[in-house]
């Protein structure tokens, strides 16, 4: 596959002046390779807005190193030392289901020893057993109806003395279909048993793609007997008594990376590039829909050919970042001979201070979610924009190495749950364009560079600010909020976790002000664990536009045990937090707002100080207009606070843009009664709680791009959140109504 010249990871997104970034570099050619610091200004590359703007500080670091290629190995497995010596007869098996078709077989089990290795793999119709025992390889296989959507039991039994390698294969009946099986066997000479070495499961060996097995694995184990047949595939570990030399169960620790062994033998292991857990069994009966209260019924793991973690990549170099570094957002440029990159970074303020009033929430747990989006669309248009416009010249299209994000798919057709930040992310990087935008002045950007327009205007208005991100927010809580008057966020802060959600709100509970600057934010849960911290889990379960849907029973992450879907399904709407939520989407295509008449109540009507007319918003970067893409909307059922004022509501959206799933019952009613065509909309709304805390939502994904119009950061758009900024930014209990 494809590798770019030079490029890394930072183990964080964030850190404090003084504090230590890691960065783990490969150069594929190797040689020496320049870094120093940037602060990054404007990410959108766009020549009809500002433009790519770098402040270069190679005053405050730069260094040149030597570096050299380091590798990225796709594929998940698991890995265990083997269990003692075997003697006269052994029997290798697992409980398998297939979860695609594969043209060769893949691996299910393979035992490496010092004197030979054992591989048990399923695929091609067939099941196969291969022994090499350095003098000679032998292969015993048995052909079958092998679906890739049922359970079956395979195994491989080597018998020393009398020489013999038999394979063979259960599969149990199924509603209507009656059970098969099959084996077959053939004659080994000098051979030996492979003996304590190294157990993998679904792989033989690291970055093995074409071997890795697609699919789960339930109760893998070696057991002290020749087995010719198995008349109860579905025979437990524990039902196989002192017949078992070691087995995994895999129904413990499913929040872990570890595989647990029974049997006495010692053999625990450990899990590589986030297989999944917390899948249904074969044992499932659907009494149960979460691990946790049953986790016999989820004793299996999802492997992937295509899985990545952590890259595990080793340290290239170590930097602190510089003392009276003012907070903000910041990336290491690396340039080598053949080419370049950036690794962005955001620093925060001090921990003791001092703070601006302002503080913007960057959502890099939605950056990592839709971290190496690969959409397809990288055509012929869209290179050459990124070529004119001198953007950056890399994409997850042509770029597979680097994995996938969780609006991909795994080759087997399921969707990806896991997304990690310990990878190269090509699409958190200045520069990095998702769309030809269609719009005349359009950018095409979203996410990390999208967010920029707001760094950027908060910079041309000379308002001061700090950045914090939600993954500081999520370990911090709202102590990290702590003399912040006013919270911003992004445009699209999409996903978040109960760490996050509790803390703005106490936030705005306790005086704050929180401006959501965005569409589509507060929607999916996702599941963390602290022994991961780079890595997130997404369930798409129940309902919501998704890329891929969850499959019965696997609605609760692996990682934090959690319900997983919509913050919806979970009782926290968005709109009980800042006053909307989704409501809309569309193509990438904007439109424009028109002030309501209720915003002209003496109480909200501060917030159009200096703004002439009745619509706005119809000029921007993003796709050409402040009401796009994806709009949320005002709704007291589902959480928006009695009191609350729509000031402004969306116009012109264009045909394509539709209600969300689920909010119908059926077409064309809304789950409220109303027609729902009028849920094909955006409010901007605002809010005053009892304690004087206070939100603002925008209700767009494309607002903060009309920050931006006619040339500058200016304008009608500008104007209103500078008014509500600079009004927020008084003291947390000072009125915020005339």
């Amino acid at each position: 596959m494809n590798e770019l010249p030079i490029t890394g990871y930072l183990n964080r997104l964030s850190a404090r002046p003084g504090e230590q970034l890691e960065a783990r570099i490969s150069v594929r050619r190797g040689g020496r390779y320049q870094v120093r610091l940037v602060r990054v200004i404007s990410a959108d590359p766009n020549p009809a807005g500002p433009g790519l703007q770098f402040e270069d500080l190679s005053s405050l670091y730069q260094t040149e190193q030597l570096g050299h290629r380091q590798p990225i190995r796709l594929g998940s497995f698991a890995e265990a030392p083997g269990p003692g010596i075997i003697t006269d007869a052994a029997c290798w098996t697992a409980l398998v289901m297939p979860s695609m078709a594969q043209s060769a077989p893949r691996v299910v089990l393979h035992h490496a020893g010092a004197a030979a290795k054992l591989t048990l793999s399923i695929g091609s119709g067939k099941v196969e057993a291969r022994l090499d025992t350095g003098q000679g390889v032998f292969v015993a296989e048995v052909a079958g109806r092998l679906r890739h959507d049922r359970w079956h039991r395979i195994w491989a039994s080597l018998d020393l003395g009398s020489g013999r390698l038999l394979v063979g294969f259960h599969t149990p009946a199924h509603l209507y279909e009656p059970a098969q099986s099959g084996s077959n066997e053939v004659e080994v000479v000098h051979a030996s048993m492979p003996g304590r070495g190294l157990v993998r499961l679904a792989a033989a060996r690291p970055g093995g793609q074409e071997e890795t097995f697609n699919g789960k694995i339930e109760d893998p184990a070696i057991l002290a007997s020749f087995r010719a047949e198995w008349p109860r595939p579905l025979e437990s570990l524990e039902e196989l008594g002192n017949r078992l030399i070691c087995g995994w169960d895999l129904g413990i620790g499913i929040d872990t990376q570890q595989i647990v062994s029974v049997g006495g033998q010692g053999c625990d292991g450990t899990l590589v590039n986030l297989p999944m857990r917390g899948v249904v069994g074969a044992r499932w009966t659907g009494a149960e829909q979460s691990w946790r209260h049953a986790p016999g019924h989820y004793a299996a793991i999802r492997f992937h050919e295509d899985d990545l973690g952590d890259c595990g990549w080793a340290q290239s170099f170590a930097f602190a970042v510089p003392e009276g570094l003012k907070s903000g957002s910041y990336a290491l440029h690396l340039r080598c001979e053949d080419g370049e990159d950036w690794l962005p970074f955001y620093v925060l303020a001090p921990r003791d201070g001092p703070r601006a009033n302002v503080v913007f929430l960057a959502p890099t747990f939605t950056y990592q979610a839709y971290g190496n989006h690969a959409i397809g669309w990288t055509d012929d248009a869209l290179r050459a924009r990124i070529a004119e416009w001198g953007a950056y010249p890399h994409t997850p299209d042509d770029f597979p190495i680097y994995g996938r994000c969780t609006y991909n798919h795994h080759p087997d057709g399921s969707g990806i749950a896991y997304a990690s930040r310990a990878r190269p992310i090509l699409t958190m990087r200045p520069g990095f364009l998702t769309f030809k935008d269609r719009a005349e002045g359009g950018s095409g950007v979203r996410h990390y560079a999208s967010d920029s327009h707001l760094l950027g205007w908060l910079e041309a208005r000379e308002i001061e600010f700090d950045v914090i991100t939600d993954e500081d927010l999520h370990e911090e809580g709202v102590a990290l909020l702590g003399g912040y008057r006013v919270v911003l966020t992004g445009g699209h802060p999409e996903y978040h976790t109960a760490e996050t959600l509790d803390a703005l709100q106490a936030h705005v509970q306790r005086g704050g002000r929180l401006c959501y600057l965005g569409g589509n934010g507060f929607y999916w849960r996702i599941g963390r664990n602290p022994s991961l911290p780079w890595a997130l889990e997404v369930r798409r379960a129940e309902n919501g536009v998704r890329a891929w849907a969850a499959e019965p029973g696997e609605y609760y992450h692996a990682l934090d045990g959690k319900f997983g879907g919509l913050w919806k399904r979970n009782r926290r709407d968005p709109q009980q937090l800042v006053l909307t939520g989704f409501s809309t989407q569309g193509r990438y295509e904007s439109a424009w707002f028109r002030r309501t008449d209720e915003s002209r109540h003496p109480a909200v009507s501060w917030i159009f100080e200096g703004v002439d007319g009745e619509v706005f918003g119809d000029c921007g970067l993003n796709s050409g207009g402040a009401a796009g893409y994806e709009l949320d909307r005002a709704d007291t059922r589902l959480g928006t606070p009695d009191g609350a004022v729509v000031i402004a509501r969306s116009e012109g959206l264009q045909a394509g843009f539709l209600p969300l799933m689920e909010d119908m019952r059926f077409p064309p009613q809304a789950l409220t009664g109303e027609d729902a065509g009028a849920l094909v909309r955006g409010d901007m709304t605002y809010f005053v709680t009892e304690g004087g805390g206070a939100v603002f939502a925008a209700s767009s994904i494309s607002f903060n791009g009309s920050l931006w119009c006619n040339g500058a950061f200016g304008g009608p758009v500008s104007r209103i959140l500078e008014n509500v900024v600079r009004r927020f930014s008084r003291g947390t209990h000072e009125p915020l109504a005339d």
